[in-house]
């Protein structure tokens, strides 16, 4: 990277830095710049300053705008891989493109020999050492490690019965359409006042991420005795 500006060199070098001294108000998250929390922030206040011109959407942030123009309007993929005729409309799919022709995979797994040409792949990889298993069955309540693996199972075991509406912003089904509007209300609606944790300073604007939250906080012992080791959770 070069650049006649200073200014601009600074503010490169931040990307290479893992400090994050930009603090999220409203939830424990925090930024490498003033920039990103800024953006994070209208994820919560539901701003979208960024405006189509050509329909009614607009965007938190001028990257997904411009994806958005792209992909609905321009159709223009400015993108193209030098090795084969490959285009893209997003400059992370093309480098992930490229990896395919050089065989790199920067991304390693810390406890196995594999490594992956995308960070998503490898975070998805992790979840076979940890056996987390975050994708629950909206029928039958069993957990999966992937949504993939979830989705046939749906697909497989519940046959008709699956539920033919999927919630954007969560991984549950719904049967009715009507459902799927009474669960965006209640836990996806942005709220003007903000539902404040119990256990932390956090606080959210909206119902399913503090009940997200929440969780994090099961089994926590934060009761302790002044005058022994133990610890309760109530």
């Amino acid at each position: 990277f070069t650049s006649v500006k200073l200014s601009s060199l600074r503010r490169h070098l931040k990307t290479h830095s893992d400090e994050k001294r930009h603090v999220c108000h409203l939830c424990p998250k925090a930024f490498r710049t003033a920039t990103l929390l800024h953006n994070h922030v209208n994820t919560h206040t539901g701003n979208k300053p960024h405006k189509c011109s050509e329909c009614d959407t607009a965007f938190v942030t001028r990257g997904e705008l411009s994806r958005h123009r792209r992909y609905k309007h321009t159709l223009e993929k400015p993108f193209k891989c030098t090795v084969c005729e490959y285009s893209s409309v997003e400059a992370s799919k093309m480098r992930r493109h490229v990896r395919s022709h050089t065989g790199e995979r920067p991304y390693p797994c810390h406890l196995c020999s594999y490594a992956s040409k995308d960070a998503y792949k490898l975070k998805r990889h992790m979840l076979t050492h940890t056996g987390e298993k975050r994708y629950e069955c909206y029928v039958c309540q069993a957990r999966f490690t992937q949504s993939g693996t979830m989705k046939i199972h749906v697909l497989q075991k519940h046959g008709e019965n699956v539920p033919k509406h999927q919630c954007p912003h969560c991984s549950t089904f719904l049967s009715r359409k009507s459902d799927l509007g009474v669960h965006l209300r209640n836990l996806h609606s942005y709220m003007e006042e903000a539902v404040k944790c119990r256990d932390c300073e956090a606080a959210f604007h909206e119902r399913y991420t503090f009940l997200q939250h929440r969780k994090t906080h099961r089994n926590e012992k934060r009761f302790k005795c002044a005058q022994c080791s133990c610890t309760c959770n109530q």
